[in-house]
C-alpha cells in the first residue's frame, strides 16, 4: 500500500448463506482508494452495492480476502475493535439520514462524539465546527421534525464530519431528496472534497456519479469496469 492508498481491498468475496443456499454477494473485489479522492459505487439494484459499502464501514465482514484501512489490516478485528475504528475513521451518510427524533440538532452531531474519551468543551467545539461546514449552525436547537429533508441530510453530514473521518461513506445521500436538495447536498459533497476529504458514495444516479473522480461500476458482486468522471476527465485534459 503505498502512502497516498487509504483502503486497500484485495480478493474479497462475501457469501451469504440461508436455507443450505449459497449467494455470493461479491466476488474477488480489488479497489484502492486514495486519500483525497471521490469515488463512486454504481450498478444495479442486487450487484453488491451496499454490501460492498458495508464491508468498507466495518458493518459487515468479508467472507475472504483482505482489507486495509490507513495502512493496517482491518480483516478479522473483533467486533469491538471494528466498532472503534469506525467511530474514529470513518463518517457514515445515510439515505434515511438516521437522525434521532427527539434529540437536537446539537445532540444528533455530539452523539458518537459521547462514545470517545472528549471532554463536553471539546465535543462542543467539534459539533459547532461541523454545523458551521454545512451551514446549519443557526438550527441547533431545532429538531428533525423541524427541518426539511435537505437540511436533516445537512446535519446528518455533520454528524459524519464531526469526529474528523478519514473517509466518509455516503449511501444514497440524495436519495430521500427533491433535485433541488439533492444538488445542494451533493454541492455540499464536492465542497467537502475540495477542501480535503475523501468520499466514497453509492448512487444509482448517473449524473451524480459523473461527477465524481472515478466511478467504479458493479454487476453480479464483481467490479466490470472503473470510469473516470467528468472532473478528473476536465484535469487531464
Amino acid at each position: 500500500m503505498t502512502d497516498s492508498t487509504l483502503i486497500r481491498l484485495d480478493g474479497v468475496r462475501k457469501v451469504f448463506y440461508a436455507d443450505e443456499i449459497e449467494t455470493h454477494a461479491l466476488s474477488g473485489i480489488h479497489l484502492e482508494i486514495r486519500r483525497g479522492e471521490f469515488v463512486s459505487i454504481e450498478g444495479p439494484s442486487g450487484c453488491g452495492k451496499s454490501t460492498l459499502l458495508a464491508i468498507l464501514g466495518l458493518l459487515d465482514t468479508p467472507t475472504d480476502g483482505t482489507y486495509e484501512l490507513n495502512g493496517k489490516l482491518v480483516t478479522g478485528l473483533t467486533a469491538r475493535d471494528r466498532a472503534r475504528i469506525r467511530n474514529r475513521e470513518i463518517g457514515f451518510i445515510f439515505q434515511a439520514f438516521n437522525l434521532i427524533g427527539d434529540l437536537t440538532v446539537f445532540e444528533n452531531v455530539e452523539l458518537p462524539l459521547t462514545y470517545r474519551d472528549l471532554g463536553a468543551r471539546d465535543r462542543k467545539e467539534k459539533v459547532m465546527a461541523a454545523l458551521e461546514r454545512v451551514g446549519m449552525s443557526h438550527r441547533l436547537k431545532h429538531y428533525p421534525a423541524q427541518l426539511s429533508g435537505g437540511q436533516q441530510q445537512r446535519v446528518a453530514v455533520a454528524r459524519a464530519l464531526a469526529g474528523d473521518p478519514q473517509i466518509l461513506l455516503a449511501d444514497e445521500p440524495t436519495g430521500n431528496l427533491d433535485s433541488k436538495n439533492g444538488e445542494a447536498v451533493m454541492d455540499l459533497l464536492h465542497e467537502l472534497h475540495a477542501n480535503g476529504a475523501t468520499i466514497c458514495m453509492v448512487t444509482h444516479d448517473p449524473r451524480y456519479a459523473a461527477a465524481a473522480d472515478r466511478s467504479v461500476h458493479l454487476f453480479d458482486g464483481q467490479v466490470v469496469e472503473e470510469t473516470a468522471g467528468r472532473r478528473a476527465a476536465q484535469e487531464v485534459g
